[in-house]
């Protein structure tokens, strides 16, 4: 039995996925894929599996995720089950399908919030205007 230890990250959010051989069961946050919730969000993590086509039926997936909204939790369970499915099938094919349907399911994006600056209040940029001359 092979078992494959994967992570993905988007913004705040951390994905990390277990797979290993099965009968095609997904899993996000010990919730079946089918009943996650919203729905853009469950079609967003399902891409890959999609892409995979008949590979996803005999593995199961089995992913954790913690910080960040609801979108970026979908985005980096979607990039941790697309490296995991590569690292399982060993497959340039596959490679180069994700690839060719979205760059992010195999590289992350790096962008993040962007740090506060002392005596703003809180915000990253905006300065105080000046009301004279």
């Amino acid at each position: 039995m092979k078992i494959i230890n994967v992570s993905g990250k988007r913004k705040r959010a951390i994905a990390r996925a277990t797979l290993k051989d099965g009968k095609g069961n997904v899993r996000i946050n010990n919730q079946m894929l089918e009943s996650f919730e919203p729905k853009f969000a469950r079609m967003k993590i399902m891409e890959p599996l999609i892409l995979a086509g008949e590979l996803t039926k005999k593995i199961d997936i089995n992913v954790n995720v913690t910080g960040g909204g609801v979108i970026s939790q979908a985005e980096s369970a979607r990039l941790a089950i697309a490296r995991a499915l590569l690292e399982y099938s060993k497959s340039n094919s596959l490679k180069e399908s994700f690839l060719k349907y979205d760059r992010h399911l195999l590289v992350a994006d790096t962008r993040r919030k962007e740090a506060s600056k002392p005596n703003r209040h809180g915000q990253a940029r905006a300065k105080r205007q000046k009301s004279y001359r």
